[in-house]
């Protein structure tokens, strides 16, 4: 039972930072813009909040942990936002290719985040911080009730934010004026622009905001899930990406992906308790091979939903199409 416990709590964790990253992506895609650049924000995030909070706490005497929190917050937001302000830019502005505009993107915010993160810990591994215990506080009380407190209250708030954000999202774009304009820009942009509604100006806020919102996964996963230890494995660029695949696989609906990112962390874990669940031995050839299976879970999802053709579960229609407003 301890091992199972374990094994839940390891997904559910490892599924909060591509939450963040898929909701992002998903705010981003109702727009028609299609941002393959989430890692890249992801790892801006995670290094903007990582710098600040590690660089607060070491230039202040007596340091305010809620403060320092929040700061690491704002910044992560900021950084991520700019660079979603770049792609929206070059891509709605300047009506560049999304694909390769969001792929360059990826590459700049893993380099720039990776080379300014090890330049700052000056050769160490950690952040020497403890502002990391302060995102892993657990819910006083209700943690400790037994199983179901340690699988459902044991985790630090930025779980609970996750959640909280994937339900605001979906009421937004479901019940607001404001997620139907949002929704009809992405189905048919000249169609909106005729009916007084401003293309240019929901892309852009949709396109910061969903980057906005993929930056705090990246916060989440150095600050809290890797306990102020700086990521240089390439760790936050695979949870991009799976954050991407987790798009397609909830067909574009918020509270799909609250329970899709648990089982992405599932499956991605897998590899690590096969031997103590089942009593199978994984040789270590095998590992990539297992952690290939929320793509290949993706995959089949995205042709069960081709073939049945249901508008709903349809990504929007002007996907990853520039808007020119003069060919209306």
């Amino acid at each position: 039972m301890n091992l199972i416990v374990v094994f839940l709590q390891k997904a559910i964790a490892q599924g909060i930072a591509i939450l963040y990253g898929a909701n992002g992506e998903i705010v981003t895609e109702k727009s028609g813009n299609l941002n393959l650049g989430v890692p890249g924000f992801m790892y801006l995030g995670g290094f903007a909040g990582f710098a600040s909070a590690y660089l607060y706490e070491n230039t202040v005497a007596s340091p305010n942990m809620v403060l320092c929190v929040g700061i690491a917050l704002v910044c992560a937001w900021i950084a991520s936002m700019l660079g979603g302000l770049i792609y929206s830019f070059l891509t709605i502005s300047l009506r560049a290719n999304q694909n390769v505009t969001g792929l360059a993107l990826t590459t700049f915010g893993m380099g720039v985040a990776n080379f300014f993160g090890v330049y700052i810990l000056n050769g160490r591994t950690a952040t020497q911080s403890l502002v990391y215990r302060t995102f892993q506080t657990k819910i006083p009380v209700l943690s400790g009730m037994g199983v179901v407190g340690q699988t459902v209250f044991g985790y630090g708030f930025m779980v609970y934010a996750a959640i909280v954000l994937a339900v605001v999202l979906h009421m937004v774009l479901t019940r607001t004026r404001t997620g139907l304009n949002l929704r009809a820009i992405g189905e048919n942009p000249a169609t909106a622009d005729a009916a007084g509604i401003s293309v240019t100006r929901y892309k852009y806020l949709a396109t910061c905001l969903g980057a906005g919102i993929s930056g705090l996964g990246g916060l989440y996963y150095v600050l809290d899930y890797n306990q102020g230890i700086w990521a240089t494995t390439g760790q936050i660029e695979a949870l991009g990406w799976l954050a991407v695949a987790l798009v397609i696989f909830t067909t574009w609906k918020p509270l799909n992906a609250i329970w899709g990112s648990y089982l992405f962390g599932l499956l991605y874990w897998l590899y690590q308790f096969l031997p103590s669940l089942l009593g199978i031995t994984v040789a270590s050839y095998m590992t990539d091979l297992i952690q290939m299976l929320p793509y290949v879970v993706t995959i089949v999802v995205l042709i069960v939903v081709s073939l049945r053709k249901k508008k709903e579960n349809q990504p929007p229609e002007h996907l990853g199409l520039s808007y020119f407003r003069e060919e209306r």
